[in-house]
């Protein structure tokens, strides 16, 4: 079963030439299982977006804000409330955000375009407090999460729920207040904002974006730390 963003258990998927005539841009090879690759929103979203390095700031704080309030829900659902989440959330402007008071979580929980849970809407205004002060230490989100790997994307496999890196992540994203930030919520969001690698090395997209030169890069920090599981 797939699980969080899709394609973290991904198996690779060989489309047969008699197929329905109707995926028949599904003839090639990709992560995924049969289900979700005739989904064509997921198809989309793993061929243009999850796994390929982002380092734009907002970008990435709203990767992280869809990854929270991913928890309990599909990752397809997420996908299609996107653009009603970027019209209730400003365009995930950090500062805007951070700015939200008791009229504007209000006004967030009778939106039926986004998912209306207290708990996330909460904890990610509360987030973008914390980023605004990450932003005043590391100049910006990015710089922030990128420097845990030295600014390259590191393999890993796709078979795997926490690791070492998402571990380290989440024990400092906690340190720092940042909520929702379990080790399975930050590995998921590593590996779709492409700072973790998990395309199949079968993957059109992994030719396409020429992983062999990840082959040599590895997370090995002096000491692994513990803790981080929990994901709230």
């Amino acid at each position: 079963m797939l699980q969080k963003n899709g394609f973290r258990y991904c198996g690779i998927v060989h489309i047969p030439e008699d197929d329905d005539p109707r995926y028949a841009y599904e003839k090639v090879v990709r992560c995924g299982e049969r289900y979700y690759l005739k989904n064509e929103l997921l198809t989309r979203y793993h061929d243009e977006e999850w796994g390929k390095p982002e380092h734009d700031a907002q970008k990435l704080y709203e990767m992280f804000v869809l990854e929270l309030f991913q928890a309990g829900v599909s990752w397809e659902l997420l996908l299609r409330k996107r653009e009603n989440f970027r019209s209730a959330f400003d365009n995930f402007d950090v500062e805007k955000i951070a700015a939200y008071g008791p009229e504007k979580i209000d006004a967030l929980m009778q939106d039926p375009g986004i998912i209306r849970n207290r708990r996330k809407i909460e904890a990610a205004i509360g987030n973008a407090r914390v980023v605004l002060k990450l932003r005043e230490e590391f100049g910006s989100f990015s710089n922030y999460l990128w420097h845990f790997t030295e600014n390259r994307s590191i393999p890993e496999r796709m078979d795997a729920v926490t690791d070492q890196l998402s571990d380290d992540v989440s024990k400092d994203m906690k340190k720092r207040g940042i909520r929702f930030a379990g080790s399975v919520t930050v590995f998921s969001f590593l590996q779709a904002v492409g700072i973790l690698y998990c395309h199949d090395p079968e993957c059109l997209c992994f030719h396409r974006d020429h992983a062999e030169t990840f082959a040599q890069n590895h997370y090995q920090p002096e000491n692994r730390v513990s803790g981080g599981r929990n994901d709230r």
